[in-house]
Order: structure tokens, then C-alpha cells, then sequence
């Protein structure tokens, strides 16, 4: 047994002085991933930084009509916040979607931002795996793929990521605020995560002495959004693919398309492909097709995890005519 010590700061600033004292430090939200990975070994930290006394949470009406999403929000009050389920209920069906009840009570904002991959080699110490290892290989590559991605792959990694909020928050252009010793700055949800790459134990654009504190939504889009997860079982399960789609149609042409897919990639994956043939074009089935191919063309897949292509392209389909039906009933 390694020896942990845990400290609780009450202020950033603390936080902040910590981390740059302690490399090897790790925040703690809800530890729903943390505590799971410290338990297999492929964390070890010196120190948790519990950030969860922060004043860092809760939900609010920002300027210009968005919303400031506290990094310690627990999953759970942001999926029942009703600005949140009546302005943007994309992000609130993705979080109802992911874990359990128990799990999305327990779990933060920003911790789910971090959350690292299922990928069952990187979990596996005896496995070889460039993210847990850099260098040692990747182990998915010539075995079992099943719920590897299909989409940002190298050869160097095909994990894929597991969150359901982050692909949803993909879709709505949040920007993520990041605080640390040089201040304050916001990126973009698109440019959050990384792609592996040659690198593939870089997973987010966060340096080791920052923190995420906050969430930041722009003003709600006009049209319709769902979200949708294809999974092995009704709950409990991470995506095989799941979409997260906005559409706005008017006079009969797609003025506007947002959609982001997970499960089959690895990042949170901005469909900007498919939006291309969507947007200006007519809201039919022959597009909604042609954007899914045009979206899906550069997937490279292996034997076990071919099936995402065509289940992907499906899920798509699907998710858009749905939204055509939503907004013509609206």
C-alpha cells in the first residue's frame, strides 16, 4: 500500500500553490475514475487536492444569455437544473445517459472533462499501452477491439473516450474556463482534448498547474437537439455510438447543423464533415445520408470494431430525421 495524502483547500488560489509544490498531485471531484484507477495502479499519485470545498459550483445566467456551469457541479444538479433541461436539453439528456444515479450524484463537471478511457489495456497494468506507458506499445491494436474508436486514431492509440457530457458540450461550442498561476483562459471544447497522436498520454490541453473552473455555454441555438446512445444494455453503459445533434431548418433548408459523436472516437468528435453537406442543403433522407458517408469516409476500423461504421452512420441518420419530425411538430 503507497501512502496518499489528501488535503481539502477552501480557495484557488491554495489549489494552485499546492499543485505547483506537489508534480505528482491529483485533483479529486467526485472520484468516480480517480479512485478506480489509483485502486488498479495506473494512477499514482502523492496527494489528492480535493477541490469539491471550492466555491466553484453551481449554475448561472451569464452575460449575453448563456450559462457559467461551475467545475463542481455534481452531473446530477446539472441535468436537473431547469435552465438546463428548458434551454439546453441536448447537454441534459447526454448527463442522464451517462453512469448511473449514484455515480452522476458523485461525479463533477470538471472531473468528467478529465475522465479517462475504459480502454480495458489501459486499465491492465500488464498489458502494453502507450497512454498508461509511453512508448510500451498499444495493446488494442492486435486484440481485442470491440469498444475501441474508429475515428482520430494513430498508431499509436485507438481508445476511445467514454464521456457523454463532453460530446454533447462539443456539439453546444462551450468553452472550457482554465485557471492557473498565469491566470485565466477559455478554449474551446473543440480544441479541449487532444488526439493521440504520437502522444498519446496528452489527453487535454490542461497544464499540470491549471484547473478547470467552470464551463461556459454560449446563448441557446435556434432548431431542435437530441441526443442519442446506441449501448449494450438500457443504463449503466458506456456508448457503442451515441449523437448529439442540433438542427435548424427554415423554409424547407438546413440553416444550421451541429452534431457530435462519441463512442466511436477518440476524442469527444465534432462532426464538421457531416455539417458541411448539411448545412444549406434540404432536410432529406439522401442527405442526411450523404453527410453521415461524408463524416464516416476516413474511418479506419479493425475486425472486431468494424461494426461502428455502419452503426454509426445509422445512429445518424436516425438522430437527424428524428429532429426533422421534432421540427415539424414545433
Amino acid at each position: 500500500m503507497r501512502p496518499v495524502d489528501y488535503v481539502r483547500p477552501l480557495d484557488v488560489a491554495e489549489v494552485l500553490t499546492l499543485v505547483a509544490e506537489r508534480p505528482a498531485a491529483r485533483f479529486l471531484g467526485g472520484g468516480t475514475n480517480l479512485i478506480d484507477l489509483i485502486r488498479q495502479g495506473v494512477e499514482r499519485p502523492d496527494t489528492l487536492v480535493d477541490t469539491t470545498a471550492l466555491p466553484l459550483a453551481g449554475i448561472d445566467t451569464a452575460l449575453g444569455g448563456g450559462l457559467r456551469i461551475g467545475a463542481t457541479t455534481r452531473n446530477s444538479d446539472l441535468a436537473d437544473d431547469h435552465l438546463v433541461r428548458t434551454r439546453y436539453p441536448l447537454l441534459a439528456q447526454a448527463v442522464l445517459a451517462g453512469a448511473s444515479g449514484q455515480l452522476r450524484n458523485m461525479a463533477t463537471v470538471g472531473g468528467n472533462l478529465h475522465q479517462r478511457t475504459r480502454c480495458p489495456y489501459f486499465v491492465d497494468r500488464e498489458s502494453p499501452c502507450n497512454k498508461r506507458e509511453p512508448g510500451s506499445g498499444c495493446g488494442a491494436l492486435e486484440g481485442i477491439g470491440r469498444s475501441t474508436a474508429v475515428l482520430g486514431t494513430s498508431d499509436h492509440c485507438i481508445a476511445v473516450h467514454p464521456s457523454d457530457m463532453a460530446v454533447a458540450l462539443t456539439a453546444l461550442e462551450a468553452q472550457v474556463e482554465l485557471t492557473g498561476p498565469r491566470g485565466t483562459r477559455q478554449v474551446a471544447m473543440g480544441d479541449f482534448h487532444l488526439a493521440p497522436g504520437e502522444t498519446p498520454h496528452l489527453e487535454t490541453v490542461t497544464q499540470a498547474d491549471e484547473l478547470v473552473t467552470a464551463v461556459l455555454l454560449p446563448p441557446p441555438s435556434l432548431g431542435v437537439a437530441r441526443y442519442r446512445k446506441v449501448r449494450d444494455r438500457a443504463s449503466y453503459a458506456f456508448a457503442l455510438v451515441s449523437v448529439a445533434a442540433l438542427l435548424d431548418v427554415h423554409d424547407g433548408q438546413i440553416r444550421q447543423a451541429r452534431l457530435g459523436l462519441g463512442g466511436v472516437a477518440t476524442t469527444p468528435w465534432r462532426a464538421h464533415a457531416a455539417e458541411l453537406v448539411l448545412v444549406g442543403a434540404a432536410p432529406t433522407d439522401e442527405v442526411f445520408e450523404a453527410a453521415a458517408a461524408a463524416e464516416l469516409a476516413p474511418a479506419k476500423s479493425l475486425p472486431d470494431n468494424a461494426f461502428k461504421v455502419q452503426l454509426a452512420r445509422r445512429t445518424i441518420v436516425a438522430t437527424l430525421r428524428r429532429l426533422r419530425a421534432d421540427g415539424s411538430a414545433s
